[in-house]
């Protein structure tokens, strides 16, 4: 563990800072795991024999944060451009009564403070002053196996809190470990208890999932342990008993080169639901509606991108100008196979100079005012056309647009 930044800096001297005031203290849980597997931990957790109030006088009230003292928890500040580390007095939990949070906690040992978290590889603390590793729960031998394990009996820790059977599924993906047997026949024997987790923190975890490269492998693992079925019935519904349906979407969630939220969303979605739907889900899971909008817009297009090579210029062009065009070429190479003619035709499309793929249209709504028009509600399918006719290279420049206007506006008179 040699691994140097700001961040972890901070997390050692606020450990030194309790050790001096001869209080234990360790890190605790992901930050062990991440530096163990070589990674940059995203926060460093501190956890300590001191009560809250104890953490709050040695550090001083107006360099700590009280936010989670119901639980152990003070957040203390660091410099600046450096996140809060969070201490946590040692507890153990009581019991969970709204399957997310424990009803009351009692401040403990370290090697009681271990057995009360999710997964072995979760469970570790280690000393950064003396630079050893303190295991009560093997979650190193998990981590060297690739194993994710919950801690004593996984039916308890999933009954204490429902979002851990998604978390196990997300850290199985992530990490690409195997979901240790017992493990995962818990989750599978209480899946449909999800939903009483709430819909943001469901999203959150599913995120993590699609985002990362091996979310065909966690779409599997949501298979497996029936994690689909409550988070995603109808599309659930269209791979069961359909072995070439299920094969088809796992495919194409590996050949998905995209990172982006939207695309695997589409991905995941395109084959069994309908733009509308996709809309629904995603704001059932609190996704932004900017990944919403994005997403549907991704499902609706795909047939359209399936059928590129014999579409009118007019209508691809639209298509491979929006924002959303690069996403859409990732999709469409997921699912059709970079060979496939459309897919062909368009990479020559999107090569074109910027003036053959997008010229700036011809005309505004203010040229057709000042061209003598009453602005109307038609201003909007007269641009349009004529956008069509430039593109065709029917329109080619300023005067021939005004003249095709004029032949428009004749064509419109009873």
């Amino acid at each position: 563990m040699s691994i140097q930044h700001p961040q972890r800096d901070f997390a050692t001297k606020v450990v030194q800072r309790l050790r001096d005031a001869n209080y234990e203290s360790l890190w605790a849980g992901g930050c062990v795991r991440d530096e163990l597997l070589g990674r940059q931990p995203n926060d460093y957790d501190v956890a300590t024999s001191a009560r809250p109030e104890q953490v709050r006088e040695l550090f001083g009230r107006k360099r700590t944060l009280a936010i989670g003292a119901a639980f152990g928890v003070i957040s203390v500040l660091g410099p600046k451009n450096v996140e809060p580390v969070e201490v946590a007095t040692f507890r153990s939990d009581g019991t969970y009564a709204d399957g997310r949070h424990p009803s009351e906690v009692t401040f403990t040992s370290a090697e009681e403070d271990a057995q009360r978290r999710d997964f072995t590889i979760n469970g570790l603390f280690y000393d950064p002053l003396k630079k050893r590793v303190i295991d009560y729960v093997e979650g190193e031998q998990d981590l060297q196996a690739g194993v994710v394990r919950a801690i004593g009996n996984p039916d308890q820790r999933f009954a204490e809190d429902k979002l851990r059977m998604l978390r196990a599924v997300r850290f199985a993906t992530t990490f690409e470990f195997a979901l240790d047997q017992p493990t995962s026949d818990a989750i599978r024997s209480m899946a449909d208890q999800v939903q009483v987790v709430s819909a943001e923190r469901i999203g959150v975890e599913l995120r993590k999932t699609l985002v990362h490269p091996q979310r065909h492998r966690g779409v599997a693992l949501l298979r497996e342990t029936q994690l689909l079925r409550p988070l995603l019935p109808s599309l659930d519904e269209s791979i069961t008993n359909n072995e070439t349906a299920w094969k088809t979407l796992l495919t194409r969630l590996e050949n998905l080169t995209a990172d982006s939220l939207p695309a695997a969303f589409a991905a995941l979605l395109s084959t069994s639901c309908d733009p509308a739907a996709v809309r629904d889900l995603g704001r059932g899971f609190r996704f932004t509606n900017k990944e919403i909008d994005r997403a549907a817009w991704l499902v609706e297009q795909v047939p359209i991108m399936e059928q590129a090579v014999s579409l009118p210029w007019p209508q691809l062009q639209r298509v491979l100008v929006h924002d959303g065009a690069a996403e859409l070429m990732a999709l469409a190479v997921a699912s059709f196979g970079e060979d496939h003619a459309s897919v062909q035709s368009c990479r020559q499309r999107l090569a074109l100079p910027g003036e053959a793929l997008n010229p700036p249209p011809l005309l505004t709504g203010d040229d057709l005012v000042a061209h003598g028009l009453k602005p109307g509600k038609y201003f909007g399918q007269l641009l349009k056309q004529l956008r069509d006719a430039q593109l065709e290279k029917m329109v080619c420049d300023h005067q021939a647009a005004l003249a095709w206007v004029d032949r428009w506006m004749a064509e419109q008179q009873p």
